[in-house]
């Protein structure tokens, strides 16, 4: 589905906006039913991985990656030279891969899900930030992760609390637990936004106020691009 791009602010739900992208060889799309395409543009592709206890998806490859654990992962990553490494996250964690080729297997009872944000070659001209959320509210702002590609915020917004008039470049938001907020538009227009655990978004830049209508603690993480 492709939208006007003066529309995509206010996107709530996710997008597919299809770029020319030269697919790797081992797409884990291809490889694996277990990985999802959720959103896709000509800056990112997300995908949402899910795989059983002891599933394995055989090798395949990923450009520079942000990966946000929805579920605790223990994982054994065999990369393409045969060396070995084993993952474990908790739910919630964000890591970030450099361009790689790997398989994985599932070490434990339970099943995984991970959402993996791939960032493609094309980089945005972000805009210039004048209202960042971490310097306006650094207690419920948080950076887990930067480079020069990526910054990654974790937003938790006690039941009621309005944050700030704040901005973001443009941005992919997973969300981590059930919420329900309000966002309030640089134009004055007001987005009703209730949210499933594992719910994912693509916004373009923009200047907002959130506020937490609902009777629990929201949790969210907002992968900027650079």
């Amino acid at each position: 589905m492709t939208m006007p791009r003066k529309n995509l602010a206010v996107l709530i739900g996710g997008v597919l906006l299809c770029g020319a992208w030269p697919l790797p060889a081992q797409d884990p799309v291809q490889v694996s039913p277990d990985f999802k395409v959720e959103i896709e543009n000509q800056w990112v592709r997300v995908l949402r991985s899910r795989f059983a206890p002891h599933a394995s998806h055989g090798m395949h490859q990923h450009p520079n990656t942000v990966l946000v654990f929805l579920t605790d992962a223990d994982i054994q990553v065999t990369n393409a030279d045969g060396t070995m490494r084993e993952l474990h996250q908790k739910a919630g964690d964000v890591t970030y891969i450099d361009s790689a080729r790997h398989s994985e297997v599932n070490l434990s009872e339970k099943p995984v899900e991970v959402v993996l944000v791939e960032l493609k070659p094309e980089r945005l001209k972000p805009p210039k930030i004048t209202l960042d959320p971490v310097k306006l509210d650094p207690e419920h702002h948080t950076v887990p992760l930067e480079n020069d590609r990526v910054r990654v915020l974790r937003t938790v917004l006690e039941p009621h609390i309005k944050s700030p008039v704040h901005e973001h470049p443009s941005y992919v938001v997973v969300y981590l637990t059930e919420l329900h907020t309000t966002m309030k538009l640089a134009d004055g227009r007001m987005v009703d936004n209730p949210r499933k655990p594992g719910d994912i978004a693509w916004r373009d830049a923009y200047s907002h106020q959130t506020e937490n209508i609902g009777e629990k603690t929201a949790v969210e993480i907002q992968v900027e691009l650079k």
